[in-house]
């Protein structure tokens, strides 16, 4: 068994699931190009030869090159303080530096899609909701809009993460997000709660005695899988839609974006955008999820 193969084990301790999912996905994609070129994974050469030839040969930006690199690099170091492997070739895959950001500034595309309300409307109501399968996109698609989480959160949502406010006219989820220490509260709007509730009351007709606390299940043609979605069918149901409706370029991540940029515009917004996402840094906030753009004419009449 290699270090490879036990990742989840090295980065247990320093990271939540989803982002040890992260670190496997990056792996594989560098053992998979090793194999095919013949070399070996532990040698820092071959993480070099690898970087060159996704500079060279690929249209990857400079983020996505830097990003498998840290994965890699992350991996090794945890290896090498588990005593999996020595000193000397743990250093050598540290000294494998980043590309340039601006060396390859040509790849760099704007990732990010602002979601205008009247869009997010159409968006959330595109599934047909005279099905099964349609109520619980419904469902998804409002839980996405209101609450800010990420497709790895929303897919692994439980009734027991639902709270009520004590009116009992509002509602919270408890999300264990990426960077988050403890559970923290997000938004849950009522439209998707009741959307929620339909999608379970008929899921639970149809496919009686089912045993799942997991709200977002998978179906199969008419059978119940009875397994949680998973992030990639969050990405799956996010595209089909946006695609259906001609609204470009869309990911579940930018229904986040759209949350933190709606909170944002009322009064204290930007420090309440900050609460609702979990973001640690208020500058993490407002530079990547707030999404206005200017307005014509705000310095007409100025002096």
């Amino acid at each position: 068994m290699t270090i490879w193969d036990n990742i989840e084990t090295l980065l247990s301790s320093q990271c939540g699931p989803s982002t040890i999912v992260g670190y496997q996905r990056d792996c594989n994609s560098y053992l998979r190009w090793a194999k095919e070129q013949g070399k070996e994974p532990l040698d820092s050469q071959t993480l070099l030869s690898w970087r060159d030839d996704m500079s060279l040969h690929t249209t990857l930006s400079p983020n996505t090159i830097n990003r498998y690199l840290s994965s890699i690099k992350r991996v090794v170091l945890e290896a090498r303080r588990h005593k999996l492997i020595d000193r000397d070739t743990a250093l050598d895959f540290q000294d494998v530096t980043n590309v340039k950001v601006r060396s390859l500034k040509s790849r760099l595309k704007n990732a990010r899609t602002r979601i205008a309300p009247a869009d997010m409307r159409r968006l959330c109501e595109a599934p047909d909701t005279s099905t099964l399968i349609g109520l619980r996109d419904h469902a998804m698609l409002l839980t996405l809009a209101s609450s800010g989480g990420r497709a790895s959160e929303v897919a692994s949502l439980t009734l027991d993460q639902i709270r009520p406010t004590e009116d009992g006219k509002h509602y919270f989820i408890e999300i264990n997000g990426k960077t988050d220490i403890a559970a923290r509260d997000a938004h849950l709007s009522a439209e998707a709660h009741t959307a929620i509730g339909a999608w379970l009351e008929a899921r639970n007709a149809k496919f009686q005695g089912i045993a799942t606390n997991s709200i977002f299940t998978s179906l199969e043609g008419n059978r119940h899988a009875g397994s949680q979605i998973s992030e990639t069918t969050v990405w799956r149901i996010v595209k089909r839609y946006a695609g259906d409706l001609g609204i470009k370029n869309i990911k579940p991540h930018d229904f986040r974006r759209f949350v933190g940029t709606q909170i944002a515009k009322k009064k204290d917004g930007l420090r309440k955008a900050q609460k609702a996402l979990g973001h640690k840094d208020i500058q993490t906030t407002a530079k990547h999820y707030i999404l206005d753009d200017l307005e014509a004419g705000e310095t007409e009449n100025m002096f």
